[in-house]
């Protein structure tokens, strides 16, 4: 099967023999993979990652070790856990000392005609769904764990910085809960859903302070603009990872008692439902559809300043 690999920084097409399935895996054909600023900075060396590139799909299942599952459209989530340690009997599973991670961590990812997945991985994407919004599915369960871990009053400021990519379903996400939502970028305000704020990044001085703020510009200095952003006693939200970040303002967040919360992975079923019900529409986000012979043109096109989701459609 065709595959889009990196190896250091290079990345590039090869074929490579589809992998067998083991105890519990089922073999999905993809149907689209996204882009996003993961792989971008994994071809930077982010994780020493070597292999299949790519977390981001939706597609159909060809095989599994329950044939109820074979010919449905699904998604599925990103780590891979033992399921008998103790961090996984605790209920932590995307935290699993020895989990691989599709596409960053010891497992192939999505960029290719198949993957193969655990079945527990895997979540049915509802009718109603197209395959370019369920692709969104696991950046948008990424935004949906923020309201997992922060909780978020109507009557809460909330500023999301950064929106590209994720920022965008970020926006969206928190925009439901009533609070009063900012978005501060360097593109795209023009994108944000009714009701929501737009400031641009160079016009930050002088903001109210908000009581959360979201961290999801993907480069190194976002954090300190970040920090000036929340008030004494607020929330700050980690979402970027970059492979090479600044040095964090820590003394700020002392003397001002920040609460400081890492958040990546999120749960896929309110990500599905928000989909299927269209209270968030990821479609307009897209930017371009390419072929996976075009990956690495698909790679460099993302990583232009300004574009949004670039999607890879293994069929074409």
């Amino acid at each position: 099967m065709r595959a889009l690999i990196v190896d250091g920084e290079r990345v590039r097409i090869v074929d490579v023999p589809s992998h067998a399935p083991g105890p519990g895996e089922a073999v999905v054909r993809v149907t689209r993979a996204g882009v996003c600023a993961t792989d971008l900075e994994i071809v930077r060396g982010y994780m020493g990652f070597r292999g299949i590139l790519g977390h981001e799909f939706c597609g159909v299942v060809e095989s599994s070790p329950d044939p109820a599952w074979t010919g449905r459209r699904v998604v599925g989530e990103i780590n891979c856990a033992c399921g008998s340690c103790p961090t996984c009997r605790a209920g932590r599973p995307t935290h699993c000392p020895g989990r691989t991670v599709m596409g960053i961590q010891g497992r192939d990812g999505a960029f290719a005609e198949r993957i193969v997945l655990p079945l527990a991985n895997l979540h049915a994407v509802p009718d109603g769904v197209s395959d370019e919004a369920a692709v969104f599915t696991e950046p948008l369960a990424a935004a949906c764990e923020v309201l997992e871990q922060v909780p978020i009053r109507p009557t809460d400021r909330v500023v999301v910085l950064g929106l590209g990519r994720l920022g965008q379903l970020v926006v969206r996400v928190l925009a439901l809960t009533g609070a009063q939502v900012l978005g501060v970028g360097r593109s795209h305000l023009g994108l944000l859903p009714p009701g929501v704020g737009a400031v641009a990044a160079d016009d930050v001085d002088g903001l109210d302070l908000a009581d959360i703020v979201v961290e999801c510009t993907g480069a190194p200095g976002g954090l300190a603009i970040a920090s000036g952003l929340v008030r004494p006693r607020g929330t700050l939200v980690l979402k970027s990872t970059v492979h090479q970040p600044a040095p964090p303002p820590v003394t700020g967040w002392v003397l001002n008692e920040i609460t400081v919360v890492g958040s990546r992975c999120g749960p896929f079923p309110p990500a599905l439902r928000l989909l299927a019900s269209g209270l968030v529409d990821p479609r307009p986000l897209v930017h371009a559809v390419l072929g996976l012979s075009d990956g690495a043109a698909a790679l460099a096109e993302a990583g232009r300043p300004g574009v949004l989701k670039v999607l890879l459609d293994p069929a074409r």
